[in-house]
């Protein structure tokens, strides 16, 4: 809690130019915004030949990362909070939900859902969100978003593929707004990776 209201005081103290300023005479406004995924995957028909059924589960990796807070950073090795902008939902859970989407929609899999559910999978696919920040070290910066996958079969729990996704495209000034407009496209750049790379991986190591 003390970390937390330290990096809220540092936000509110460093925002200048990306804070979020609209807002009625009264005071800025809480703008809540949506992680979405720039290009999301047009609904392919199901394989003929798909048969392997995939859980993905969201696990922690950075507390900063797993909050509603949008984070910045000016320097390396510090981070902020924009003072009036967040998240209607946590990155980590939202990234699973997309990846689901993403990898439903291909039509590669028989099933595709997330852990939890009353349904049989062959492979479990944990994501965890290692980086996600607006890098204003040079304006207006770039949307830096880092993915930690890890595949497992499920029937012996072993891992057979490990890998990170990254992407950082630019912001297009240094401001929220154009920070979560930057993320969309960095979530669709890491899901265009992870997406392949799930589908190559599974279909090397066929469960028997």
């Amino acid at each position: 809690m003390k970390r937390s209201a330290v990096l809220f005081t540092a936000a509110a103290l460093l925002a200048g130019c990306v804070s979020v300023s609209v807002g009625t005479s009264d005071g800025p406004a809480l703008t809540y915004y949506v992680l979405a995924d720039a290009r999301p995957a047009p609904v392919a028909a199901p394989s003929s030949n798909a048969s392997a059924r995939i859980a993905i589960q969201s696990v922690s990796a950075d507390p900063l990362a797993d909050s509603l807070s949008i984070v910045y950073s000016r320097r390396p090795g510090e981070r902020a909070f924009y003072q009036f902008a967040s998240w209607t939902e946590r990155p980590p859970r939202r990234l699973a939900q997309l990846a689901e989407q993403r990898l439903e929609a291909r039509g590669r899999f028989a099933a595709v859902t997330h852990l939890g559910q009353p349904l049989q999978s062959d492979w479990l696919l944990t994501l965890a969100v290692e980086t996600i920040v607006h890098d204003v070290s040079s304006t207006p910066g770039r949307a830096q978003l880092t993915l930690r996958a890890d595949l497992i079969h499920r029937r012996d729990r072993s891992r057979v593929a490990h890998r990170l996704f990254s992407a950082a495209p630019p912001v297009a000034e240094a401001a929220a707004p154009a920070a979560v407009a930057a993320f969309a496209v960095a979530t669709a750049d890491v899901l265009d990776q992870l997406a392949e790379w799930v589908e190559t991986s599974v279909a090397a190591h066929p469960v028997r």
